[in-house]
């Protein structure tokens, strides 16, 4: 089967979230399944640059205000089709702000371009290739569906996926017609959205089906209180909308073969960790301290990861003896908070502002519990990766989160179950009461040792989920369209 991925960023081309490596890991996931997976991407320059041998496939005399092309190429198991439109991609800065930080004013005409491309591969532009789905990918891929449901003739099936519902693509009503979408789409059961265009909310109203990324945040965006006023539309639709759990690439996180590491390791020889444990701590600036329970964070800076929360219950932190290692970019506010507690306590924690693979990989691999207080989390992944790594994760029961992690209460040890502790509300003194606790199970070290076991051993990666996607394209795919 033939089915098209759209998304905004793909691992390893052009990143800044969790979407880029969704995108990335999808396509060797589903080969196992029978599915072809081409993922379009817009041809940024960075994306351009590790593309040299693309070659082109389909043109675009005008697409939103200038020429385009479709290249086509592949880059590891990656089949990609890039759009390259200078007009709409050919800055500086990131796939959705500039250097500075602001988001490109014309953002709405760059994805609705994305989403154009998208709908003409997907009514049979490339005459040697039709998919018989598309996968669209959150507010970027939204308006996907829109244009498939607008169009006369034969359509492919639509999944769109929901990886953020905070994201929501919003755009003055004043655009629609230069957005290409016809009069008649602006309508309550179209793309209308508080008197605007919602792109995110074109792709819940339009697709086929709607699929988010874990059971718990399935449930949580059909109610008030974090459906992001979207919850009464997704009630309307539930019995088209599922939650799949994201994984992991196993391969590119793998403990017994990661070029980051110090030491190799894995489940059956665990000994490694220590070599990577003490060279986590000098590339921190920390001292040698093997008696010390070592904590690491991974992660956005932002209330939404509830890093505020961690700086609230630094001091609770410090006062069970644990130092910490933070890797991350955010907000402001944020970034200067952790920078402050670095420079108060440098034996204790260390901070490193913006994002390193490298040292990301080295974290998993040296730390023994990865904090994630997350006010909301549609899945996560760093706490998967921690999984892997036999790290033990420290998060907050929401979303992914509470799908992805036991917690290590008394009935998860007695039976060996547990794989890392959770804690509710997200708030400081629940997050408190979970470094606590996990400061009680570090001192009893058959239990801990117990518990990093079964982490090692917790399913992570996408053979599961991947069945479901295919059953899913399977149910949706139009009879005559693609194959």
């Amino acid at each position: 089967m033939r089915v098209l991925s759209v998304a905004s960023e793909c691992f390893p081309l052009v990143k800044t979230g969790g979407l880029a490596d969704v995108a990335g890991a999808l396509p060797a996931a589903l080969a196992a399944e029978g599915v072809h997976l081409r993922t379009l991407l817009p041809a940024y320059p960075g994306v351009l640059a590790q593309a040299a041998s693309a070659t082109p496939v389909h043109g675009f005399d005008d697409l939103f205000g200038g020429p385009a092309r479709l290249l086509a190429a592949r880059e590891g198991d990656l089949d990609l089709l890039l759009l390259d439109a200078p007009h709409l991609y050919a800055r500086p800065g990131g796939p959705y702000a500039d250097q500075w930080g602001r988001d490109w004013p014309d953002n709405p005409q760059r994805f609705a371009a994305l989403c154009w491309a998208a709908a003409a591969i997907g009514r049979g532009a490339l005459p040697d290739w039709q998919p018989a789905v598309v996968h669209a990918h959150d507010w970027q891929a939204g308006l996907l569906p829109a244009y498939l449901h607008y169009a006369e003739g034969p359509r492919p099936g639509t999944v769109f996926t929901v990886h953020n519902l905070a994201f929501q693509g919003w755009a003055p009503a004043s655009l629609l017609a230069e957005l290409r979408l016809p009069p008649r789409a602006f309508d309550i059961d179209g793309v209308e959205f508080f008197g605007g265009i919602g792109a995110l909310k074109a792709g819940l109203r339009l697709a086929d089906r709607i699929t988010t990324v874990s059971p718990t945040y399935a449930r949580e965006i059909t109610t008030p209180e974090e459906g992001q006023a979207l919850d009464g539309l997704l009630r309307s639709r539930a019995g088209d909308l599922a939650g799949i759990l994201n994984g992991i690439d196993e391969a590119a996180w793998n403990p017994a073969a990661d070029p980051h590491l110090a030491a190799a390791f894995d489940a059956e020889h665990p000994a490694g960790r220590e070599a990577n444990r003490a060279a986590l701590r000098a590339r921190a600036g920390l001292p040698p301290r093997p008696e010390g329970l070592l904590l690491g964070v991974v992660s956005r800076l932002t209330g939404q990861k509830g890093m505020d929360l961690l700086l609230q219950a630094l001091p609770a932190l410090l006062g069970h003896g644990m130092d910490l290692v933070v890797l991350g970019a955010g907000e402001p506010a944020l970034e200067a908070g952790f920078r402050a507690a670095a420079a108060a306590h440098p034996d204790r924690i260390a901070a490193r502002i913006g994002y390193d693979e490298g040292l990301a990989h080295l974290i998993q691999a040296g730390c023994d519990a990865l904090l994630v207080p997350s006010r909301f989390e549609p899945c996560g992944l760093t706490q998967l990766c921690a999984l892997r790594y036999g790290a033990l994760p420290v998060v907050a029961r929401v979303g992914g989160l509470a799908d992805t992690v036991i917690d290590a209460n008394e009935a998860a040890l007695a039976a060996g179950a547990a794989t890392g502790l959770q804690f509710a509300p997200p708030s400081a003194p629940a997050l408190e009461a979970a470094l606590a606790r996990l400061a009680a199970l570090w001192a009893d070290r058959a239990a801990w040792a117990r518990t990093q076991a079964n982490a090692f051993r917790a399913p992570v990666g996408w053979s599961r989920s991947a069945a479901r996607y295919a059953a899913l394209y399977r149910e949706v795919a139009r009879p005559g369209v693609g194959s």
